[in-house]
């Protein structure tokens, strides 16, 4: 059974950071891109961040970019998203997706993710 597990949400005050986990299970880590996606309220849901090892590939949203880090960790089958410098408008629910990569950096259309996790609530209080 493909499960995806977010943790690391919660209240956070505006200029602290986050550590958000995704425990991946039940398929090849290593081949897939794992990203995080967030939806605020009224928002369509945009890519946050993604790693795809297997390709060495990275992705940053404009809106996180230089203030965030994607790592993983295929021993534990976890990736972790850090995000410093936080904003209200970070305030979403943040989802935790995979996509089967074939070579090439995934496109990150969310309707196009193979799994999803059930998401975490981060609130960025200013």
């Amino acid at each position: 059974e493909v499960q995806l597990v977010e943790s690391g949400g919660g209240l956070a005050q505006a200029g602290g950071s986050l550590r958000l986990s995704c425990q991946v299970s039940g398929f090849t880590f290593d081949d897939y891109a794992i990203a995080w996606f967030r939806q605020a309220p009224g928002k369509d849901r945009e890519a946050v961040s993604c790693i795809a090892r297997s390709i060495g590939s990275e992705y940053y949203a404009d809106s996180v970019k230089d203030r965030s880090t994607i790592s993983s960790d295929s021993a534990k089958n976890t990736v972790n998203l850090e995000i410093y410098s936080l904003k209200p408008e970070d305030t979403a629910v943040y989802y935790c997706a995979a996509e089967r990569v074939f070579g090439y950096p995934p496109v990150l259309n969310w309707r196009d993710m193979d799994y999803w996790g059930k998401g975490t609530l981060v609130t960025v209080s200013s």
